[in-house]
């Protein structure tokens, strides 16, 4: 796709001067020279590599896990920019609690015709089972990764809501991290909001919806699949991070519908348990009765209050995209209000006329599949060759239910290291949203995505995307460095930056959903 026109978040619409809220940081990437851009680059990616920071690419006979591209060159966004961010964030994830919290209970929303039944009762994301529990606090999202793009200086959307298992929130720590160690000069030149809080509001977060009678200390555990699984790293590094423990399903069992972890000093009452596990396979004896990742009767012990699931089973309805193509109508309902963040226009391909405008416009528009994830099952038409737009003109006319239609943004760019220098390359952006029965939180930061092959639109690390470093700003870059002292500062790191790093850079997860 052409970047001709395309909003530049530091240059603006077609200039090359920055903008002035960002001169800084473009004479950070003007004064620096290439090598030692690329000798910082590469010094990430070793430690990265040593520590095995890697991500899963299904459907590859050959290299199916991989280092994940970490980018030099971070994104800022100021703070009057962050906070209409935040609000309309806020109201979102309440909105997606709140029709949670409807459809497993009385359903309002289905009866007055805001969305239509069907899509929510033959959702395959919506579990049956459940209907008519409610956790604690009534919170059934705790974590959620809403993921933005950006057409212009004020032209927020929202692509897509993740709220069943978001993943990705130790590439946030861990780039900023590596940011800390490899270019300090830009905390000195930039008034950067920390993010290393993430784990301590995570852990009160889980802490503050466990059951009731859980006592002033309730025991957080963190359910993997086992080291198999692409985000393992993850899972281990917010238990370590968290400090609670780390378990399988081997380590826990239900008795009397209580939860219980094994330990070498006796079994230890169980109150939450942050799942990184898919509904299906969490409880064999509800859902896939061949699963040997779930726990035998942990839904018997959800429902009976013993226990909290963080995210609660179920929640999956609420990220299906069809679902989310009613998102500003549900956002209304629960709100009272329009919603500050907008969806991207979507057509929903079940309606006979939408379908009709997506199979005429398959070159021009982005089809992706209702409860696709990871950038697969989707088609980008600018850039699909005609046997791919034509193949996905059978799929949508044998099940048109399956798909939504979007129009090509153009995407915003970013400065990106590049293998012929600093080029404008799109990007994306996922922050995390915690809530809990202290209400809702966000930490000042979040995942950029980029894509970082020329012109590409497609940015999950699946499809060839990086990640970035998103710096949140607290006011105005710092006015005491001029050029000359942007120079100095630079003078004689080479031969220190990079070189205890390893030595201190935790592992971080796996592949993004």
């Amino acid at each position: 796709m052409d970047t001709e026109g395309t909003f530049d978040e530091i240059r603006g619409h077609g200039t090359d001067a920055a903008r002035p809220e960002f001169a800084a940081l473009g004479e950070w990437i003007a004064e620096t020279p290439a090598s030692e851009l690329e000798r910082r680059q590469k010094a990430a990616e070793a430690a990265f590599r040593q520590l095995g920071i890697t991500f899963a690419v299904y459907g590859e006979e050959e290299a199916s896990e991989r280092i994940i591209p970490f980018d030099i060159v971070p994104r800022i966004f100021t703070a009057p920019e962050w906070d209409r961010l935040s609000e309309g964030l806020v109201q979102r994830v309440e909105a997606i609690n709140a029709f949670l919290a409807d459809v497993y209970g009385a359903r309002k929303i289905i009866a007055d015709g805001v969305v239509p039944p069907e899509l929510v009762l033959n959702n395959p994301q919506f579990q049956p089972a459940l209907a008519g529990t409610q956790p604690p606090h009534g919170i059934f999202a705790h974590i959620c990764g809403i993921d933005l793009v950006r057409t212009g200086p004020d032209e927020f959307f929202v692509l897509e809501d993740n709220a069943r298992t978001p993943s990705g929130v130790s590439y946030m720590l861990e780039n900023r991290e590596a940011m800390l160690r490899l270019c300090p000069e830009l905390f000195e030149m930039f008034p950067v909001r920390p993010v290393d809080v993430y784990p301590d509001l995570l852990h009160e977060t889980l802490q503050s919806v466990a059951p009731r009678g859980s006592g002033l200390n309730p025991v957080c555990v963190v359910l993997t699949p086992g080291h198999f699984n692409s985000a393992f790293y993850e899972h281990s590094f917010l238990a370590d991070q968290m400090g609670v423990e780390l378990v399988e399903a081997a380590d826990l069992h239900v008795d009397d519908d209580i939860v219980w972890m094994r330990t070498i000093e006796g079994p230890v009452r169980v109150d939450v348990i942050y799942r990184r596990i898919d509904d299906d396979y969490i409880d064999p004896l509800v859902f896939n009765p061949e699963s040997v990742l779930g726990v035998p009767g942990l839904i018997a012990a959800y429902m009976a209050g013993n226990v909290t699931l963080v995210n609660a089973p179920g929640t999956g309805v609420a990220d299906d995209k069809a679902i989310y193509s009613y998102m500003p109508e549900i956002v209304r309902y629960y709100s009272g209000s329009e919603a500050k963040l907008p969806n991207v226009e979507t057509y929903r391909c079940r309606e006979p006329q939408a379908l009709r405008y997506t199979l005429d416009n398959l070159e021009k528009l982005v089809v992706k599949l209702v409860d696709g994830s990871g950038g697969y099952g989707m088609l980008v038409g600018p850039t699909a060759s005609k046997a791919e737009i034509e193949a996905f003109r059978a799929a949508l006319i044998a099940e048109p239910h399956r798909y939504i239609a979007q129009p090509t943004l153009a995407l915003s760019t970013v400065p990106t290291l590049t293998e012929s220098g600093v080029a404008p390359r799109h990007v994306d952006f996922r922050p995390f949203i915690l809530s809990g029965g202290n209400g809702v939180q966000i930490v000042p930061g979040g995942l950029t995505r980029v894509a970082l092959r020329e012109g590409s639109l497609v940015v999950n690390s699946s499809q060839g995307g990086g990640t970035k470093d998103s710096m949140i700003l607290t006011g105005p870059p710092s006015q005491s460095m001029g050029p000359g002292g942007l120079r100095q500062t630079m003078g004689g790191m080479s031969q220190s930056l990079g070189a205890g790093m390893s030595q201190t850079m935790r592992p971080l997860g796996g592949g993004l959903r």
